[in-house]
C-alpha cells in the first residue's frame, strides 16, 4: 500500500446524525476513491459496553486506535474505518469497521440498530459478533438483528425473486465470527470436553416442536444457521481482574495471558482466513469500489427503501465499466502516441504495432470491467479503439505524403536547374532528361522510412511530369517521328506499371485494415472466453461452496431427527444444482451473442476504413 494510502487513525465511515439518518462520510469516500487494491474487510457488531473496539484495536495491532469508552453509553457512533496493509497479503489492505454498540437505550431507535447491523453484513466479509458471558438464549435473543436481514437487505431486483429463498444469501452473506468475552465457565456439554466452535454449534441446536416458545428459541439459532454457514467460534476470559474501564492502559504483559493467548489466535485466525470482499459472481472489490457500495446502500436507507445488492452492483458497474472503457482506450492512446516519433511506417509494421496496444488495452478492460450485460461497454471499447487506429493510419498516411513528397522535392533539385537552363531541350536532352529521372527514381526507391504511401506519391508526381516528358521528348532533334511515337508508349507503359503499384499499395493497405478485423475480432472473441470462463468458475465455486453448508446443514438437522427440514433443504439443494447447469451453458449463449455483435461493429469499421482509403485515392 502506498504511503498515502494508508490510514494513521481510524476514520468515521458511515455517520449516525442526530436526526437518526445515516451518512456517508465524504472525507472517507475521498479516501477509498483513490484506493484500488483489493480489501479483506471484517467488521465488529455487538451490544454496546461490550468491548467491540478494543478487539478490533488488537486485530489493528495497536492498543489504541477505535475510541473506547468508559461509560455505560455507546461511544462509537455510525461505522468507522481503519485502512491499513494487510499484514500477511501484499499488494492488499485491511479495512477494519467498527460498528456503533447495538440497544444503547439512550437512542431509542431499534430500527437504527438494525440499519447499522445490516450495512456490517452488507459490506463485510467477516461479521465479528461481540457478546459477553455465556451463549445463552438471552445472547441469541439480543441478536434478534439477524431474525430481520431477509427485511433489511435485498438480492435482487427481480420481482419474481422470493427474498425467503436462503440460497442467494448463502451466496452474499460473510463468514461468521463469535467472540464471547468474560467467559468463566469450563468448555464442557454433559461432562465432555469440547472445543470452542463445538460450544457455538451446540448453542445453535434447534428444539423440536411447532409451539410459539419453541418457534421462537428455535427462530434466531436458525437464521444463523441458514445465514452463516460459516461458523467460528472464540472465547476471552476477562482481560483483568477489575478496572476494565482502563484496560486500554494497562501493558501487553500485565494483562491475562490467557486472554492475551486468545486475542493472539484470534487474530492470526481472522489474518489467515479472512477472504477478499467480493460481489456475488465473484468479482473482487476495491477500496474505491468498497465506498461505492457503501453510498449506495446509505441512499436506499435514507429514501426509505432496502438496500438491493443487485441494483447497487448494477449502478457500480456502470460507473466501473465506463471508467474501465477510458482506462483501456487511455493506455492505447498513450502507447499509439509513443509511436508518433517513429513514423511514417510502413503498412504491416504500423498494424503489428496495433495489434499489441490493442491486446494491452482489452487486458486492462477485461480485468477491471463486470457485470457488463450485453457487452454494452466492450462494444463502445471496440469502436474507439478501431476510431483511434484509423485516425492513426490517416496521420501516418499524412506523414508518409509529405515525406515522400519533400524527397522528391530533394532529388529532382538538379533535374529542376537543367530543366530551366534548357539543357534537357538540347539535341540528345531527352535521352538525359530520361537518364536522370531513372536515377532519381531509383535514389527514391532506394531511401528507407517512406511509410505505407511510396508508390502513391511516385505515381502522383510522374503523373505531373508527365506533360514535360512529353514536351521534352517532341523537342528532341536525335529521334524520328517513329522513335518519338515509341518513347512515348513506353512513357505511358512506365507510368501503369506505377499507377499500379500505387493500386496494389493501396489495396495492400486495405486488406491489412481487413487483416486488422479479423485479428480484433479473434482477440476479443479470446478475451472473452477467457473473462466468461473466469466469471463462470467463480460463479460455480460460489455455488459449490453453498452447496457443500446446503448438504452440511441437511445432514445436521437429519441427525437430530429433523426430517421437514432436511426435506426443505434438499428443495434447496435440487435448485442450486440446476443453477450450476445453467451456469455452464449460459458461456456459450454470451460468446454466440459476442460474435453477432462483433460482426455488427466490424461493418461499420469497415465501411470507415473503406471510405478512408477512397479518399486517399
Amino acid at each position: 500500500m502506498d504511503s498515502s494510502d494508508t490510514m494513521t487513525a481510524p476514520l468515521c465511515f458511515i455517520e449516525n446524525g442526530l436526526d437518526g439518518l445515516l451518512r456517508v462520510n465524504p472525507e472517507a469516500l475521498d479516501f477509498l476513491a483513490n484506493h484500488n487494491e483489493p480489501v479483506v474487510v471484517v467488521s465488529t457488531v455487538g451490544l454496546y459496553r461490550t468491548g467491540k473496539s478494543y478487539l478490533m484495536n488488537w486485530l489493528a495491532g495497536k492498543m489504541q486506535g477505535f475510541s473506547l469508552g468508559s461509560t455505560i453509553q455507546s461511544h462509537t457512533k455510525g461505522i468507522w474505518m481503519w485502512c491499513l496493509p494487510h499484514p500477511l497479503r501484499s499488494d492488499h489492505s485491511l479495512i477494519l469497521l467498527d460498528t456503533e454498540g447495538l440497544g444503547d437505550v439512550s437512542k431509542g431507535d431499534q430500527r437504527n440498530d438494525s440499519w447499522i447491523f445490516a450495512l456490517a453484513v452488507l459490506l463485510s466479509s467477516t461479521l465479528v459478533y461481540n457478546s459477553m458471558g455465556t451463549i445463552d438464549q438471552y445472547a441469541l435473543e439480543k441478536l434478534y438483528f439477524v431474525t430481520e436481514l431477509t427485511d433489511l437487505i435485498k438480492v435482487e431486483a427481480n420481482e419474481d425473486f422470493h427474498e425467503d429463498d436462503e440460497i442467494e444469501y448463502l451466496k452474499i452473506f460473510p463468514t461468521f465470527v463469535w467472540c464471547v468475552r468474560d467467559f468463566s465457565l469450563e468448555l464442557k456439554i454433559e461432562g465432555q470436553a469440547v472445543t470452542q466452535d463445538e460450544y457455538l454449534e451446540h448453542a445453535l441446536l434447534l428444539k423440536k416442536g411447532n409451539s410459539k416458545k419453541v418457534m421462537e428459541y428455535n427462530l434466531p439459532r436458525q437464521c444463523i444457521r441458514n445465514f452463516f454457514p460459516k461458523r467460528k467460534c472464540f472465547v476471552f476470559v476477562r482481560p483483568v481482574a477489575r478496572d476494565l474501564h482502563t484496560v486500554a492502559l494497562v501493558p501487553e504483559q500485565k494483562l491475562d495471558q490467557g486472554f492475551v493467548q486468545e486475542c493472539q489466535r484470534f487474530c492470526n485466525y481472522i489474518h489467515q482466513t479472512s477472504q477478499l470482499k467480493c460481489l456475488k459472481g465473484g468479482h473482487i472489490i476495491t477500496g474505491r469500489m468498497l465506498g461505492m457500495l457503501a453510498s449506495s446502500y446509505v441512499s436506499a436507507i435514507s429514501s426509505g427503501a432496502v438496500p438491493c445488492l443487485d441494483d447497487a452492483v448494477t449502478s457500480m458497474a456502470k460507473i466501473e465499466n465506463a471508467a474501465a472503457v477510458r482506462e483501456a482506450s487511455d493506455h492505447y492512446r498513450r502507447q499509439m502516441e509513443h509511436q508518433l516519433a517513429k513514423m511514417p511506417m510502413e503498412t504491416r509494421e504500423l498494424s503489428d504495432i496495433h495489434g499489441v496496444c490493442e491486446k494491452e488495452a482489452l487486458e486492462i478492460f477485461m480485468q477491471r470491467s463486470f457485470k457488463d450485460q450485453h457487452q454494452d461497454y466492450q462494444k463502445q471499447l471496440v469502436c474507439d479503439l478501431a476510431h483511434q487506429y484509423l485516425d492513426v493510419c490517416q496521420k501516418n498516411q499524412q506523414l508518409s505524403v509529405g515525406k515522400c513528397q519533400a524527397l522528391l522535392q530533394s532529388l529532382s533539385v538538379d533535374m529542376e536547374r537543367k530543366l530551366q537552363e534548357g539543357i534537357y531541350t538540347r539535341a540528345g536532352g531527352y535521352q538525359l532528361y530520361l537518364a536522370d529521372r531513372n536515377a532519381m527514381v531509383s535514389k527514391y526507391q532506394a531511401t528507407p522510412g517512406k511509410g505505407m504511401q511510396a508508390e502513391v506519391v511516385l505515381a502522383d508526381f510522374l503523373k505531373r511530369k508527365q506533360i514535360e516528358a512529353g514536351t521534352i521528348l517532341q523537342a528532341e532533334k536525335k529521334l524520328s517521328q517513329a522513335e518519338k511515337l515509341l518513347a512515348s508508349e513506353a512513357e505511358k507503359v512506365a507510368l501503369m506499371e506505377q499507377v499500379n503499384k500505387a493500386w496494389e499499395e493501396e489495396l495492400f493497405c486495405l486488406k491489412q485494415l481487413r487483416e486488422d478485423e479479423r485479428r480484433t475480432n479473434e482477440e476479443n472473441l479470446h478475451q472473452m472466453r477467457i473473462k466468461i470462463a473466469e466469471e463462470r468458475e467463480e460463479m460455480l465455486k460460489e455455488q459449490e461452496q453453498a452447496l457443500e453448508s446446503l448438504m452440511a446443514e441437511q445432514k445436521a438437522v437429519l441427525e437430530k431427527g429433523f426430517q421437514e427440514k432436511a426435506e426443505l433443504i434438499e428443495e434447496q439443494i435440487q435448485q442450486l444444482k440446476a443453477q450450476e447447469q445453467q451456469t455452464w451453458a449460459g458461456g456459450l449463449v454470451g460468446i454466440l451473442d459476442f460474435v453477432s455483435i462483433l460482426r455488427s461493429i466490424f461493418n461499420a469499421a469497415r465501411a470507415f476504413a473503406t471510405s478512408f482509403i477512397g479518399e486517399a485515392d
